[in-house]
């Protein structure tokens, strides 16, 4: 009786591990979406088949197919790439292409091809796996440019003190003779040349 308890235990441990090993991204028919998950086992992309005629062989593959691919989390993806592999009808894997997509909002569809698949069956079943999916963080710092600040004011010009012009007459010897304050005024007095120079008080000159 041990022995059979023994080997029902053995027996579910085995199946326990084999279902554990299974890969998230199951395969689908061929007219079926096939949908990839991120690292955390999350829903992230799914994708279409666009290209129906997949009749390929080792002389003649198949190069390249469209794809529609979605995204199917609520994060916005920057960056997508992954895998689209094909089976054909005994389940052995007989192509598999790469696929990328820039900027893929949550719930968004983009069309792309699989450059480089070397597909060599007529494929009964294919399956996607997601590589990179890159998000966009919300909480990103933007910088904020503050604007350059305003030109100083140009110092006002230095005003130069204008000083009153008032007119006089100098009177010598019964001759008047307009004099203008801080202007000289040269006179003959005899034989003798006299410079008159008419100040303010308030100034020198």
């Amino acid at each position: 009786m041990r022995r059979i308890i023994l080997v029902l235990t053995l027996l579910a441990f085995g199946a326990i591990a084999v279902a554990a090993q299974q890969p998230a991204e199951q395969r689908a028919s061929l007219n079926q979406p096939a949908a990839a998950a991120d690292a955390k086992g999350a829903a992230a992309i799914e994708a279409k088949l666009l290209t129906t005629m997949l009749n390929g062989s080792d002389d003649s593959p198949v190069t390249n197919v469209r794809l529609v691919v979605k995204n199917t989390s609520p994060d916005f993806y920057t960056y997508v790439t992954g895998w689209a592999t094909f089976y054909d009808s005994s389940a052995v894997r007989c192509g598999e292409g790469l696929f990328k997509v820039d900027a893929l909002a949550s719930g968004e569809s983009s069309e792309v091809d699989t450059p480089g698949l070397r597909l060599r069956c007529t494929p009964a079943s294919w399956r996607i796996v997601a590589t990179n999916l890159l998000t966009r963080k919300a909480d990103t710092a933007q910088e904020v440019t503050a604007p350059p600040p305003p030109p100083a004011p140009e110092p006002a010009p230095m005003e130069v003190e204008k000083r009153p012009v008032s007119n006089f007459v100098l009177n010598i010897s019964g001759e008047d003779h307009p004099i203008q304050v801080g202007n000289p005024l040269v006179v003959t007095i005899g034989s003798k040349r006299v410079k008159i120079v008419l100040r303010n008080p308030g100034h020198s000159n």
